[in-house]
């Protein structure tokens, strides 16, 4: 029965991302059309600024222009030269008074600001005059034309819209490859003027154009709050966790209704669970190891096993894949293999199997764990279980694996600032603290435990945010009351980091009825681990109360985790742990 049960299982893990990601396969399935944005191109008049500034229905009435004829391809089809320089004149005038009266549409310029803190070009391609476009921008408040690297309008010596060519002069003068570039407009000549030039549209829908005019966009956006998040999308991300929002959204389309699945993907979830028919409940965790370490092994086991103990599970079977660098010598990889058996054989688990390859797709050595534990569906700890009140504890201090990896990876940066060989040393071994299994198998003895969490990849800022959005509860936090190292503090303190966003595999949250809160830090201090009490679960919703002192403060969010900033070539840190 067990053999035709796991032949029908439909479950597999998508992996590094940060939070552990098993999906049913029959779920809804994504149409994300892979793009990379470097700059973003914008049409003015009804894009920039609000529609209904230029009334080119009436200008026309004043020129004789037909309602269905271009204002500007009527003016050029004018074969006196005299009157053709009259009517542009007459569109000079026109256009210049109606920007007097102009204004920036709704988000507009947060968005200019926004994009330009990202590193992205912004330009303006525009059927309007240059002294049209400078005229309005007086009347912005946050920008100005200088915000912008090119403007292309009118007086520019090329085709004007619906043609391609402004586009593309754009994009020259940019030094872009036109498929790395955005274009947004709200007529249907800036849409086919952007297929010409081979750029990503959108079309900006104020509801003013009729429907079916437009056709052919890659995107449509109403507003310039559904712009931002788009654009985002074809951003390059920082190195570490895929960021939660964007992980909750791709979530949110997926089908969680298979009755086996206990336990489905979500931020702040550390691992799976499945439901074996009637036996014991199957939990399941990857995580891969990204950073170049000489313990590569150790951690590959470690922060695996670490995810499946914060359900109550015991870990069982372990399979690794491991790839290496081209020129990796055969010792190499036998180090890492004896450090991976090793470990297992250290915490009663299997070595069943994995992949090993030397390959030119990585620099450095890369080791993904998939780890499954067993556990009694009664005794499984889920973190919907949280309750108002419940104790928030936090074993050990903030950034171990942080401290660790620093003084392994950066001694000669750390003795540059006069750390003595003994305090490098000291740091180096808070490796073998890690690993939670001691302090998880004690507090899934307590049935009053209604959730554990670990910390890792972004640190304990990260970790309390995660266990809040997993268990639905707002949590209170005392940060005077969250433990750090007299070493750690040295550390960031010299770097400039901030040990609440460093990576912190080995210290456990753990949230406990109050009742019992006492009995179980009594029972952790007896096995040698330090445990502190540093807040309590609040009503239900999402979010963190930090409290100062007396003082109710801003809960610190980091981008990215602050290992990363050591890291000048790119490493980012493990990137998967949950």
């Amino acid at each position: 029965m067990r053999q035709r049960f796991f032949s029908r299982l439909r479950i597999f893990c998508l992996g590094g991302t940060g939070y552990q990601t098993y999906i049913v396969m029959n779920s809804k399935k994504m149409n994300h059309r892979p793009f990379t944005i470097q700059a973003v191109l914008f049409d003015f008049d009804g894009t920039l600024t609000k529609p209904g500034g230029l009334d080119f229905s009436e200008f026309k009435k004043q020129i004789g222009c037909p309602q269905n004829t271009p204002v500007l391809e009527f003016i050029e089809a004018v074969s006196d030269q005299d009157r053709r320089r009259r009517l542009y004149s007459d569109l000079d005038k026109f256009e210049i008074t109606a920007a007097g009266h102009s204004h920036p549409c709704e988000g507009a310029e947060e968005l200019i600001v926004y994009l330009r803190g990202k590193g992205v070009r912004v330009g303006i391609v525009s059927r309007n005059s240059r002294r049209s476009i400078d005229r309005a921008f007086m009347n912005f408040s946050s920008t100005s034309i200088d915000h912008f690297d090119v403007i292309v309008s009118r007086d520019d010596p090329v085709k004007p819209k619906p043609s391609g060519d402004a586009i593309l002069l754009a994009i020259r003068k940019l030094h872009l490859d036109p498929e790395k570039v955005m274009f947004i407009g709200d007529y249907a000549f800036d849409i086919d003027a952007g297929r010409e030039a081979g750029v990503r549209t959108v079309f900006f829908d104020h509801g003013t154009v009729t429907a079916g005019s437009v056709n052919g966009q890659d995107h449509t956006v109403p507003n310039f709050k559904e712009l931002q998040p788009l654009i985002r999308l074809g951003l390059p991300l920082s190195a570490g966790k895929f960021p939660s929002d964007l992980l909750e959204s791709f979530f949110d389309d997926l089908d969680f209704s298979d009755p086996f699945l206990l336990i489905p993907p979500g931020i702040g979830e550390d691992a799976a669970a499945v439901d074996i028919h009637g036996l014991d409940v199957l939990v399941l965790k990857s995580d891969p190891i990204t950073f170049a370490t000489d313990a590569i092994g150790r951690y590959a086991v470690l922060v695996n096993a670490n995810d499946i103990a914060t359900v109550g599970a015991i870990p069982r079977w372990f399979l690794a894949t491991l790839l290496f660098p081209c020129g990796t010598t055969p010792s190499h990889v036998f180090q890492v293999l004896d450090e991976i058996n090793a470990l297992c054989r250290q915490n009663g688990i299997t070595l069943c199997g994995g992949h090993t390859e030397i390959t030119d797709a990585v620099n450095r050595p890369v080791a993904t764990g998939m780890l499954a534990g067993i556990i009694e569906r009664s005794r499984l700890i889920q973190k919907q279980g949280i309750r108002p009140g419940d104790k928030i504890l936090l074993t050990k201090g903030v950034a171990v694996e942080g401290t660790a990896i620093i003084a392994r990876e950066f001694e000669a940066k750390l003795k540059d600032f006069a750390f003595s060989e003994a305090e490098i040393r000291h740091c180096k071994e808070f490796l073998s603290e890690i690993s939670i299994l001691k302090e998880a198998g004690i507090a899934a003895e307590f049935c009053d435990v209604s959730a554990m969490h670990d910390v890792t990849e972004g640190g304990i800022a990260a970790a309390i945010q995660e266990l809040s959005t997993a268990g639905n509860h707002r949590i209170r936090i005392y940060l005077e009351k969250i433990p750090v190292y007299p070493q750690t503090e040295k550390i960031c303190r010299a770097l400039h980091i901030n040990p609440m966003g460093l990576i912190g595999s080995g210290s456990l949250l753990i949230c406990c009825r109050k009742k019992s809160c006492k009995a179980l830090i009594e029972r952790i201090r007896d096995s040698g681990i330090n445990i502190s009490c540093i807040g309590e679960v609040l009503e239900e919703g999402k979010g963190i109360e930090a409290i100062s002192g007396t003082d109710v403060v801003e809960w610190p969010c980091f981008e990215a985790d602050e290992i990363t900033r050591l890291f000048s070539d790119g490493v980012g840190g493990r990137g998967a742990a949950g």
